[in-house]
Order: C-alpha cells, then structure tokens, then sequence
C-alpha cells in the first residue's frame, strides 16, 4: 500500500506527463492522419480550375502537355459536397507536365477554414499521375498548427468527373508538425 508521501512525489509526476501529451491522436512515429476530399469542378457556371496558361500544341497533345489550370477547389469531410461539411480550400496551380501519360505537377495548399485545423494550411508538392490508383506527394510545410509541417499526403479519385465535370479525390493526409 502506498504511503502519503509516495502518493505526493507520484502526483506531480503524473500531472506533468499529462500536460506533455499532445492534443491530437498521433501514431508511434508522430505522424497525425486524417482524410479531406477534393472537388476540382470544371464545367458549370462556377468552377473552382480554370486554364490559365498553355503551349499552342496542348490542345493537340493528348496528354494536354503545357496547360496550366489554376485551382480553389473545395475541401471537404465526405466524398460528395452534399453530404460532407467545407473545411477549406486547395489553392494553387496544377501543371500537365508529362508527354506520354496525364502526369500532373501539383503546387497547392491546402487551407483550412473549419474544423480542428481552421486558420491552418499545409502546402504540397510533387507528381500525380492520376490514372494511377494511388498516388503520393510530399507535403513541404505549412502554416499555423502546421508550423515547419513535413510528410506525405495520398491521393484517390473517388470519381473522375467524366460526366458531371466534377472530379473528386480523397486525400489522405499524414503530417507531422
């Protein structure tokens, strides 16, 4: 049975490793991991990518090498805008970048204006080659919580856009700040 005193020296002890535990759940190697999902709207009276810039022979290529699209599409909690709550926007450029396949060069961020990481941003960086199932890019910083953030995010087409002009990709973001 533990006396008095030994109840007083563990009291602190216990009260400090508390104060040292983080906030957030993370993994054994500091990594937190949550999901958004991207809505890069294309048709319509709204859209969130638009063309900026392109080499005269993008149209002619089939791989579109040489456009640029700008982005500020809507991150969401579900896949669909419906049924998901907005958290923030990726804003950035995207780049075809790749004659032989749709190999894109990403350059966004991601900022977020609701929820656990609002007045945040995480920015990214790296090759996706959508017709891949999944693909990775490196998150190299961010903002906010995200201070000096590094690690990876992993991208999922939920639904290519073929018909409805809104493609939808599930970002699963593993980050460490």
């Amino acid at each position: 049975m533990a006396t008095t005193t030994t109840k007083l020296f563990l009291l602190p002890l216990l009260l400090c490793a508390a104060a040292l535990s983080p906030a957030t759940a993370a993994d054994a190697d500091g990594f937190t991991t949550f999901k958004v999902y991207f809505h890069d709207i294309v048709g319509g009276t709204s859209p969130t990518a638009i063309r900026i810039a392109q080499a005269p022979s993008s149209n002619s290529s089939s791989t579109f090498f040489g456009a640029v699209v700008a982005i500020d599409d809507p991150l969401t909690t579900g896949p669909t805008r419906a049924a998901g709550t907005e958290v923030g926007r990726a804003q950035g450029t995207y780049t075809f970048a790749d004659q032989k396949t749709f190999g894109l060069l990403m350059v966004m961020n991601f900022v977020f204006t609701a929820g656990d990481h609002n007045g945040s941003s995480l920015s990214i960086l790296g090759r996706n080659e959508v017709l891949d199932d999944i693909r990775e890019m490196s998150i190299v910083g961010g903002s906010g919580k995200f201070r000096m953030a590094r690690g990876y995010v992993q991208a999922h087409t939920i639904d290519s856009g073929a018909t409805s002009g809104e493609t939808v990709v599930q970002y699963t973001v593993n980050v460490k700040a």
